[in-house]
């Protein structure tokens, strides 16, 4: 594909990200002072994507501007990645389906815990620090993204397990 045609689809992406955000001004409308309205994420999806293409659109102005490099470095191919191990795949699919079916019983801090472990470990993680720091700091993360920034009720889980996610949202002064 030529540079200018890398660049149309980055620059038209740009533009309709740009349109599309100021299309969104009045939907926060009657939202009171220091809420996120409605108009929120999509302004930030919105932003994110203007800002991808933007950074594809310098990427394809450079490539134009710096002169091909013949020879047969020029030419080499990426190499195609290694077979799907269908093991791995299948236990993913399996956390996948057990995270669905433990969340509303466990709550969420708790499945998705064990979620991020699992997958983790899965994808081939092996350092066990590595795995207990990302499951922990991934779970608390999301808890204050979609608990505290954007107010979104999450499953707490039954009988004792509500008591463990209410007790972790006091500790974390979630609420």
């Amino acid at each position: 594909m030529t540079n200018s045609r890398q660049m149309v689809a980055p620059a038209l992406g740009v533009i309709a990200s740009c349109l599309l955000l100021l299309a969104t001004g009045g939907l926060d409308q009657g939202v009171p002072g220091g809420r996120l309205g409605p108009a929120f994420w999509p302004r930030l999806v919105l932003g994110c994507l203007a800002a991808t293409c933007v950074v594809r659109l310098t990427g394809a102005l450079r490539r134009r501007s710096t002169p091909a490099i013949a020879g047969p470095d020029a030419t080499a191919a990426v190499p195609a990645p290694g077979p799907i191990s269908g093991t791995r795949l299948g236990a993913a699919i399996a956390l996948i389906l057990l995270y669905v079916l433990a969340t509303p019983v466990t709550g969420f801090p708790l499945a998705t815990l064990g979620f991020v472990a699992g997958f983790m470990r899965v994808s081939g993680a092996r350092s066990a620090a590595g795995i207990a720091a990302g499951a922990v700091l991934g779970t608390v993360g999301l808890l204050y993204l979609f608990v505290k920034a954007v107010y979104l009720p999450l499953p707490k889980g039954d009988g004792p397990f509500e008591a463990v996610t209410l007790a972790l949202y006091h500790v974390l002064h979630i609420f």
